[in-house]
């Protein structure tokens, strides 16, 4: 019985191809990752999420609505700091509307590339050099990217909801679930800023990142959760206090 348990854990695991992965991310996180920490993979990942992405940007904000909604967001959050737009400002706003997709685009590639590299280097680091860890550190970049199908998969869901809203205030934040709170509260800022698809994707990747160093998951799901939920209070802190309220 023990050598049949030993040799079912050195199995070789098989590769799967991108879609499976992409799937497998979403629906069987675990059984996923080992194959990806077994064949660590990235720019197929880190394309594919792109692809994703850019595409819902691009056709959101192709259209009239997805456009007022970037610029009704600007007037709100100039409002929102005590600086109201002036007519030359709203002007400007509507001249560039035109281009708003292609920005778009060009912000998440870079915001992609630069923040999975950057999150890859951040873990490997704290799991190699703080907990003696032995991944490599395109293993760690193969469960990042991977990990980012789960945002990738946001906008899918998101986009929609906003352009039949014609808002882009989050559908999926936690400040949904309290709608009776004013805008210009610290409470609702920071409910706001706490996402459940970014809490998905942290525990996510707290699954990735247990696979690949063989240590539980809650532990790892509950750093990155405390860290994300002061982050999120630093940040709701701060556009408080510069908005005077």
């Amino acid at each position: 019985m023990a050598e049949a348990l030993a040799s079912a854990a050195t199995a070789p695991v098989a590769p799967t191809g991108l879609l499976a992965r992409a799937v497998g991310v979403l629906v069987a996180p675990r059984r996923t990752y080992a194959a990806i920490a077994a064949h660590p993979r990235v720019v197929g990942a880190l394309l594919l999420s792109l692809a994703i992405m850019i595409t819902g940007t691009l056709v959101f904000l192709s259209t009239e609505v997805g456009q007022q909604a970037v610029i009704d967001q600007q007037v709100h959050q100039a409002e929102s700091f005590g600086r109201p737009m002036n007519d030359a400002q709203y002007e400007q706003l509507e001249r560039f509307a035109p281009y708003l997709a292609y920005v778009g685009a060009g912000f998440q590639v870079v915001a992609v590339v630069l923040g999975s590299l950057i999150m890859a280097g951040l873990s490997w680091l704290v799991f190699n050099a703080l907990l003696g860890g032995e991944a490599k550190f395109k293993e760690v970049y193969a469960v990042v990217a991977h990990s980012g199908f789960v945002l990738a998969a946001a906008p899918l869901f998101v986009l929609p909801l906003d352009y039949v809203r014609e808002s882009l205030t989050s559908p999926t934040s936690l400040a949904v679930f309290l709608p009776f709170l004013e805008e210009n509260t610290f409470l609702y800022r920071l409910l706001g800023t706490l996402d459940l698809f970014y809490i998905w994707w942290i525990v996510n990747l707290a699954i990735g990142l247990g696979v690949l160093s063989r240590r539980r998951t809650g532990p790892i799901a509950a750093t990155l959760l405390i860290i994300y939920a002061v982050l999120a209070v630093i940040g709701a802190a701060v556009r408080t206090a510069l908005a005077g309220a």
